[in-house]
């Protein structure tokens, strides 16, 4: 399956703006995700991209952002903490329930696992959590430190090299760890828990995982990431994992009705289009009592569920057209067939449209065109058929797309 990925921003707990993107399959959204990278990594790190894209293929949307004073985000790192990162992914979970649909799934990558443990018991929707490579104390951290303790302990903040890079870590930082107990969290979870590790992991030891596992309540599954490093370098060990996560999850989501239409038909004033979550471009529009549905080809990312935007004002032509005929043939009693209209959008440049004014042509840029054919059962005779096409262009919605109209927008909180 294809996948798409749209760059998004949201705000942070401490006001910053937080980069993040949403990987979302082609198809039906089954439910969406919330993915925690590993410390001072960012969310383009390769298991994280790799396993939120294996996600996606797999209908789970995944939303991975970087922690605030990390990647794309806004923010100090030295005025970060654990606590912080906690926030941060409340906030991510508050902007999926938003503007697309809470996530069901939370899953953290080393000590985004022991962060994403804290924050998924905080998340009502969530139902299945995952950790991978997580250290049983967030505290298990400050080894990376080395020397370096003794200068933040004394000064307050010192610079760290962590992995080639320079961090700035302050005094809170190291107190914010020592107040969070992971296997706690696990214990206090109450929901279903899928713990992974390697068992040659060097930077997280597996006695970590069986501390958190044995600290969880049922349920609670283990799987061993065979031979894969902290990182899952590996494409193949970031597809195993994915693919672990998408079956296990599959258990605990809550999978809405397999229906296009909402239940809701209760009838709105003029025309109302929301978005379901259960696709990039899925759309439901509601005009009255009825319903039906709005999508995109699959081709530019959508799930070609229903028409596109183009299609129903193709639609809205064609229909207008059918009825304007109809109504006029009824009122002078002409006896004709069924009435049939095929609409044709397309958009071309003003030098190639025969129709246009010289004036039209010299405008330079691209028109939208309507290439309209009519068919009327039965119906011989070439004066009426002239008539019946004069008619056509009587249709209001014809006159509408031929003449400007005016389109006032108003926000609403």
């Amino acid at each position: 399956m294809k996948t798409t990925t749209q760059r998004i921003e949201f705000i942070g707990s401490n006001g910053h703006k937080i980069s993040a993107k949403l990987d979302l399959p082609s198809g039906e959204v089954k439910a969406y995700a919330l993915f925690a990278h590993c410390f001072t990594c960012t969310k383009d790190i390769n298991a994280t991209k790799r396993i939120a894209i294996e996600l996606a293929k797999q209908s789970i949307a995944v939303l991975r952002f970087d922690f605030a004073g990390l990647g794309a985000s806004e923010g100090e790192f030295a005025a970060t903490n654990f606590s912080s990162n906690i926030e941060d992914l409340l906030a991510a979970a508050d902007f999926l329930r938003e503007y697309y649909k809470a996530p069901q799934i939370v899953i953290g990558h080393s000590l985004g696992g022991a962060a994403a443990l804290p924050s998924a018991a905080l998340i009502p929707e969530s139902n299945a959590v995952v950790t991978i490579g997580a250290p049983a104390d967030a505290e298990h951290v400050v080894h990376n430190f080395g020397e370096k303790i003794a200068e933040i302990n004394y000064a307050g903040e010192a610079e760290v090299n962590l992995a080639g890079r320079i961090f700035s870590i302050r005094q809170q930082f190291l107190d914010d760890l020592k107040s969070v107990s992971v296997t706690e969290r696990a214990r206090n979870l109450k929901k279903a828990l899928l713990v992974m590790h390697s068992p040659v992991d060097a930077t997280v030891g597996i006695e970590n995982a069986q501390e958190i596992f044995i600290a969880a309540r049922h349920p609670k599954s283990f799987v061993s990431l065979d031979n894969a490093d902290h990182l899952l370098s590996a494409p193949k060990d970031a597809e195993f994992a994915a693919s672990v996560i998408a079956t296990w999850s599959s258990r605990y989501l809550e999978i809405e009705a397999d229906s296009e239409i909402s239940p809701d038909n209760a009838p709105v004033p003029g025309v109302q289009v929301i978005e379901t979550g259960k696709g990039k471009f899925h759309n439901v529009a509601k005009a009255g009592t009825h319903q039906i549905i709005a999508d995109e080809p699959t081709s530019v990312g959508g799930s070609d569920k229903g028409p596109t935007p183009y299609d129903f004002l193709s639609i809205a032509l064609g229909a207008c057209t059918n009825m304007t005929m109809r109504m006029y043939a009824d009122f002078k009693k002409l006896d004709i067939g069924k009435i049939s209209v095929q609409v044709n959008h397309n958009k071309i440049y003003t030098r190639d449209c025969q129709e246009c004014s010289k004036e039209e042509k010299s405008s330079g840029g691209k028109i939208d065109r309507f290439e309209r054919t009519i068919h009327i059962e039965g119906l011989d005779d070439a004066e009426l058929e002239a008539k019946m096409l004069v008619i056509a262009d009587k249709c209001p919605v014809h006159r509408t797309l031929d003449h400007s109209a005016k389109i006032i927008t108003h926000y609403k909180n």
